[in-house]
C-alpha cells in the first residue's frame, strides 16, 4: 500500500495534509506568471485508484468524473482558455460491456452537467461515428446549447485516437477537394501540414501549451498526435480521482520554468 492509499483511509492524516497543501498551493499560486492557453489532459488511473481503494471500476470512473468539474474550476483561475480531456479512447470501446455501458453513462451524464453548467463551451474531440448513436446525439447537443457561451472551451475527447483523427483528417481533406473537382495530382502539388490540421477535430484552436498525464505513466498513448508536436508534458504520480489543486499548480509552475523553444 503506497503513500496515497494510506491517506485515503485515514481522514484525520488527510484532513492534515489538505491544510498543508493548501497553504502550499497558495505560495506556488502567487508566483505563476506565464500560464498555459491550451491544456490538454490524459485522465489516467481510475480503475487503479479503484482497485486501491477497495471500490469498483464504476465507482472509479465516477470519481474520476466528479473531479473534471474541480479541475475546469482551477483552469477557469487562471489564463487557461482551452482544455482538452482525453475521457474515451477508441481502444478502450473494445472494453468489455460490464464495463464499457457503465462507463459511458458517467461520461453522458458528465458532458450533459457540463452543458446545463453553462459554463463551458464544450466541444465534442473523437469519432462519433464510432459511438453509439445515443452517445454521439448528445455530444452534438452539448455542442450546439452551449456554442454561445464566452468562456472555456472544453474539448471532451470521447472515442478518441490520435491515428484516427490524423485519417478523419486526411479523409476529409481529400473530399472536399474532390467535390471542388480537384485532382490528386494538383493536391499533391500544394498539399502543406496547414490544409490537414484545417481538418482536424480542433480546427481554429491553438495546440496544446502544456500535457498532463496522471497516474505516472510516461507516454502519450496516441493523444493529440499532430497538436502535441511543440506541446510540454507533464507527468504526475497522482491517479485521476487523486489529482489536487497543488498537483495542477505543480504542473502550471513547472510549464513556467520550461525554457520553450517551439522547435528553434
Amino acid at each position: 500500500m503506497g503513500l496515497r492509499d494510506v491517506v485515503e483511509r485515514t481522514p484525520g492524516l488527510r484532513t492534515l495534509l489538505d491544510k498543508a497543501y493548501r497553504l502550499y498551493g497558495r505560495r506556488v499560486e502567487v508566483h505563476l506568471a506565464n500560464t498555459p492557453h491550451h491544456i490538454g489532459v490524459i485522465l489516467d488511473g481510475n480503475r487503479r485508484w479503484a482497485k486501491a481503494t477497495g471500490g469498483t471500476t464504476a465507482y472509479g470512473h465516477q470519481r474520476g468524473a466528479d473531479k473534471i468539474g474541480e479541475f475546469l474550476g482551477w483552469c477557469a483561475e487562471t489564463d487557461v482558455r482551452v482544455v482538452t480531456l482525453w475521457m474515451l479512447s477508441t481502444d478502450n470501446l473494445a472494453r468489455p460491456a460490464e464495463e464499457l455501458v457503465p462507463l459511458l453513462g458517467i461520461i453522458e451524464d458528465t458532458v450533459r452537467g457540463l452543458a446545463e453548467a453553462g459554463r463551458w463551451k464544450v466541444h465534442p474531440v473523437g469519432a462519433l461515428d464510432l459511438l453509439p448513436a445515443r452517445t454521439a446525439e448528445l455530444l452534438k447537443r452539448a455542442a450546439q446549447d452551449t456554442a454561445h457561451v464566452d468562456g472555456l472551451t472544453v474539448n471532451v475527447a470521447i472515442g478518441y485516437g490520435g491515428r484516427q483523427e490524423i485519417a478523419d483528417a486526411v479523409r476529409s481533406l481529400l473530399q472536399e477537394h474532390a467535390g471542388r473537382g480537384t485532382s490528386i495530382e494538383e493536391l499533391a502539388e500544394v498539399l502543406d501540414v496547414e490544409h490537414i490540421a484545417e481538418h482536424l477535430y480542433t480546427k481554429g484552436q491553438p495546440d496544446p501549451d502544456l500535457v498532463i498525464r496522471t497516474s505516472g505513466e510516461q507516454r502519450l498513448s496516441g493523444f493529440l498526435l499532430w497538436q502535441s508536436a511543440h506541446s510540454e508534458f507533464y507527468f504526475c504520480e497522482a491517479y485521476w480521482p487523486a489529482f489536487r489543486k497543488v498537483d495542477f499548480l505543480r504542473a502550471l509552475r513547472d510549464y513556467q520554468q520550461r525554457n520553450r523553444r517551439m522547435g528553434r
